[in-house]
């Protein structure tokens, strides 16, 4: 008899927001609650995939932008089947960035509408809850290492946010929005 799925929540936001920080405190909370978590970051730079993402995001390669987007989205899914073992073994998966930010980030360039960047995503598997981590532009300047990596500028983050706002009136995914966390 299969026991009670694990919850898949995800924590969005512009960079240095503290999605890294909020998802390892609420991991540590769920455990000691007695649930079992573990988290998950996207993109996993761990896989073969994101190497070439690592390299074009610390800006030592150039990348044309569909093909940009397709890699984020292909990490996303070669760790599909270990999601889907972890949430069917009970386990709640707490993840660090999720498709929103690929659409969110992509969209965000010149040439690139919402629809286009949402489709190569249809059919992950689906959320539990969505915690949007708002904080401005200046704010995430001020965070340590900020700037170090492609996206990392006050006008292209700025842009990011808009570009989640669409995504958050979606109402058939549980978003909530919170400000800076403690």
């Amino acid at each position: 008899m299969a026991g009670k799925r694990g919850a898949l929540i995800v924590l969005e936001g512009v960079d240095k927001a503290g999605k890294t920080t909020q998802c390892s405190k609420l991991v540590q909370a769920l455990k000691q609650s007695g649930r079992p978590a573990e988290m998950l970051r996207f993109p996993d730079r761990t896989t073969t995939i994101v190497q070439l993402i690592s390299s074009y995001l610390e800006k030592r390669t150039e990348l044309e932008g569909h093909a940009v987007h397709l890699l984020f989205s292909a990490n996303r899914w070669e760790l599909v089947p270990l999601m889907k073992k972890k949430l069917e073994q009970g386990i709640t998966l707490v993840v660090d960035r999720y498709a929103f930010s690929g659409v969110a980030f992509t969209s965000a360039k010149p040439g690139f509408c919402l629809d286009w960047c949402m489709k190569s995503d249809v059919g992950l598997p689906k959320l539990d809850l969505v915690m949007f981590l708002e904080q401005s532009s200046a704010e995430a300047a001020l965070r340590g290492h900020f700037g170090e990596e492609r996206y990392e500028t006050s006008v292209f983050q700025r842009l990011v946010q808009q570009k989640f706002e669409p995504l958050m009136k979606d109402e058939s995914v549980n978003w909530q929005v919170r400000g800076q966390l403690g």
